[in-house]
Formats: C-alpha cells, sequence, structure tokens
C-alpha cells in the first residue's frame, strides 16, 4: 500500500514547492498510517483501500491537522489559523518583492516605533548609495558579523573592515544630514 500511498499524496500536493512537498507527503503517510492501524484494531481490515486513506490524509493536512499534535487555531503560526484567518507568515528579514536582503529592527521597549518606521524606510535608500562591496559589508554588520569574519569573506584585513566600519558610519550621517549638522555646530563652538 505505502507506494500507492506516496504516489497519490505527491499528486494531492503538486503544486506545492520541493521541501513543502515532501514534508506534506511525509505528513500524509503518517497520517494515512494512525488510520490504518485504528481500522485494524477496529476490525474493518477488509474495507482498507490506499486511495481512500490517502484523500482523508490529505484532507486532514489540508485542514491543519497533523499526527501527533493538536489543532490550535489560537496560535498565528498554525495552519488551521492561516487558512480560518486568511493569515500569512513571512520572514522579517527577506523582501520576497524585490528578491533582496532588507533589513529589519526587532521590536524593543526601547526604539520608538517612529524610529523603527523611519529607520525602515531610510536604510534600503542609504544601502543603494554605496558600491557593491560596500553594501554587502553594511548588510553583515547590521546582522552582527564580528569583523573578522567579514574580513576573511571579503578578502581584506580586519583593520580594513574597521575603516569602512567608519566610512558607513560617516555616510549614514551624511545622508541624514547628521554630519553637516555636527560640523557647523563645532564650527560655530570654536568660532570658525
Amino acid at each position: 500500500m505505502l507506494p500507492e500511498i506516496r504516489r497519490h499524496a505527491l499528486f494531492a500536493f503538486r503544486a506545492l514547492r520541493t521541501e513543502a512537498k515532501e514534508e506534506a507527503v511525509a505528513e500524509a503517510i503518517a497520517n494515512a498510517f494512525v488510520a490504518y492501524n485504528r481500522l485494524i484494531e477496529q476490525g474493518k481490515g477488509s474495507k482498507i483501500y490506499p486511495s481512500v486513506l490517502t484523500r482523508y490524509a490529505v484532507a486532514q493536512i489540508r485542514s491543519g491537522r497533523k499526527v501527533g499534535t493538536s489543532l490550535n487555531s489560537n496560535c498565528v503560526l498554525s495552519e488551521a489559523a492561516r487558512q480560518n484567518y486568511g493569515l500569512h507568515v513571512d520572514r522579517l528579514d527577506y523582501c520576497a518583492k524585490c528578491g533582496e536582503w532588507f533589513d529589519f529592527v526587532v521590536e524593543d521597549r526601547r526604539t520608538p516605533v517612529p524610529d523603527q518606521a523611519a529607520f525602515r524606510c531610510d536604510f534600503p535608500g542609504w544601502l543603494d548609495t554605496l558600491s557593491p562591496q560596500k553594501r554587502q559589508i553594511a548588510e553583515k554588520l547590521a546582522v552582527g558579523d564580528t569583523t573578522s569574519e567579514i574580513a576573511q569573506e571579503s578578502k581584506v584585513s580586519p583593520g580594513r573592515i574597521s575603516q569602512i566600519r567608519r566610512e558607513l558610519e560617516n555616510s549614514w550621517q551624511e545622508f541624514h544630514g547628521e554630519l553637516e549638522d555636527c560640523s557647523q555646530a563645532t564650527s560655530a563652538a570654536t568660532g570658525q
């Protein structure tokens, strides 16, 4: 029965991407196995057909029910909640529309929401002003990679990465006009 169940499940989930399809087929096989055991325990072994078992398993999976887990439609990550409420969960650090890396600010109590929103708007624009090498380094620094890791990947010295970090800081401040404000304030304070 197993090859036929697998074939039916592969056909039922043919529209899914490879990894999701493999997961759904494995879940369908597990679900069919549980249903098979239940029918055997009830003495209905003569009424077991692979196509019916698979159809039932596929329906269970599409409704969000999985073997060994309870159905929790209150959890936004559950398949049932996604289907019932039309929810869609995406990664925060990836922009599917543009296909490029997209920075995110982890929500915390220290950063005000307007600052988070401004950063989300300004940071991609600032990245676009950088050379490809500096952009790559800025992105790696933003996600927390160390100077030595970035130096090794970029094939430059750690000292050069530190210099680029300072250049990026100045570029960011200049992008916001803060560098000019600082130089004007320093000139006014020194009387020049």
